[in-house]
């Protein structure tokens, strides 16, 4: 009786181990499938030329947040900048983007410029920053009417008072 109860547990434990192989053709299939899909992409990835990606630095911290006037509620920076590509600076300008490698701010420019913006590059040289100015105004009020414009593309949009 031993000897066949313990028959029937190694024929039962040995229709168990060999049922469940993985067939070769099964991951034939799938190997075959990925690799026409991967060709395909290929081929269609050829066709597209790539446009380098401009990512702005993000600001953690600001080093310096002084209010010039808080009669309108409005925060504007104080710093000391000088132009590095533009047409020149008014009291006010509104900053959409600020990057550490030149060819990115000049990318940012580029977009405004074409998009039809007189935009300009300024660097701060405390930060070693190249901020970008969208737009540059001698009063207050105009310049915050711009970046409230610039908000709905540049949500961090905000404003400059050059020193």
């Amino acid at each position: 009786m031993k000897k066949s109860s313990l028959l029937c547990v190694g024929l039962c434990a040995a229709l168990v181990l060999t049922g469940c192989k993985s067939k070769d053709s099964a991951y034939r299939k799938a190997y075959d499938k990925a690799k026409a899909a991967e060709a395909e992409a290929t081929i269609t990835n050829s066709n597209v030329t790539e446009t380098p990606v401009v990512t702005p630095l993000v600001e953690t911290t600001p080093v310096q947040t002084t209010v010039v006037d808080n009669l309108d509620n409005v925060t504007v920076r104080q710093e000391s900048v000088s132009l590095v590509n533009g047409s020149g600076l008014r009291e006010f300008s509104v900053i959409v983007g600020s990057f550490s490698l030149p060819a990115n701010a000049q990318g940012l420019q580029n977009k405004l410029k074409a998009a039809g913006y007189d935009a300009q590059i300024v660097k701060n040289n405390e930060r070693n920053l190249y901020r970008v100015v969208a737009s540059t105004f001698n009063n207050k009020a105009d310049a915050v009417r711009s970046r409230d414009q610039f908000r709905s593309q540049y949500p961090d949009a905000w404003l400059l008072y050059n020193k």
